[in-house]
């Protein structure tokens, strides 16, 4: 792998996992495009492990709240910050075992580019529907079992390529009544197990099929997406509450007419 093909894989990892643009479907194209050869498991976990740094470091004041609350909470002492806790772990259920039962079936039929500008479109739309119809009155301390259900189950339709997983979580946390900064705070917490299983995923298939590792490549990898991701976050949950889902849901419809355009 060369230095422009590190630079723009680490880069695309680390900016699209968090935005609502989905990061499956940029790093499934960039190579078709480029014609790149696949940058193989281990530097796709390589980048997951940076933006799972990332995450983990924006969000560890609140992490740590969060853990201690649960741990009481298995003593009996319910708090706000212990319902978080739960929420995320219930919501990340219906995601991991859709991947254990549909995750072969995703690899061998919903990676075509067609599908991808498909998906991209039309989650596009949807976060542009809840984005302007939601009510926007809560935030993440106040989510109930009713929105970890649907969130949960929304989650579960990112293993389609292009739906974008930070995407899909917005999008229905909008429909619940979450503002826009709680419903990508929440979005960000569910992408914390989330990533933690699909890096495992990977690295079992490491065991199976072990490859050679170009440290310095695996260490630029996580380093720039881990950084990239972060400063992602920062941005994005900053100018959220000014520009709203508008210029993600263009930038959707855009690169899917593209997409269509180029493979039809």
């Amino acid at each position: 792998m060369d230095l422009i093909q590190l630079l723009v894989l680490s880069l695309l990892q680390g900016l699209t996992e968090f935005l609502p643009i989905s990061s499956s479907a940029h790093l499934i194209l960039v190579p078709v495009l480029t014609h790149w050869e696949d940058q193989g498991l281990v530097f796709d976990v390589a980048v997951h492990v940076g933006t799972l740094l990332a995450v983990i470091l924006y969000f560890k004041q609140q992490l740590r709240q969060m853990f201690f609350a649960w741990l009481g909470s298995l003593r009996g002492r319910g708090s706000p910050e212990a319902n978080l806790a739960w929420a995320v772990l219930l919501g990340t259920v219906p995601v991991g075992l859709a991947g254990l039962l549909l995750g072969d079936l995703v690899e061998l039929y919903l990676r075509s580019p067609l599908i991808i500008a498909t998906a991209t479109i039309g989650f596009g739309l949807l976060l542009w529907w809840a984005d302007v119809s939601s009510r926007r009155r809560r935030d993440e301390y106040q989510i109930n079992w009713k929105d970890v259900l649907i969130i949960g189950c929304a989650q579960a339709l990112a293993l389609i390529p292009g739906t974008s997983r930070s995407g899909i979580t917005i999008t229905a946390a909008l429909a619940m009544g979450l503002t826009r900064k709680a419903a990508a705070r929440f979005s960000f917490l569910l992408s914390i197990p989330v990533i933690v299983l699909a890096g495992g995923y990977q690295l079992t298939k490491l065991i199976n099929h072990p490859e050679q590792a170009d440290w310095a490549v695996l260490v630029g990898g996580v380093m720039i997406s881990g950084i990239s991701a972060y400063l992602c976050i920062h941005l994005f949950l900053k100018l959220l509450d000014h520009t709203g889902m508008l210029p993600f849901v263009i930038y959707r419809l855009v690169l899917g007419c593209v997409l269509l355009g180029i493979f039809l």
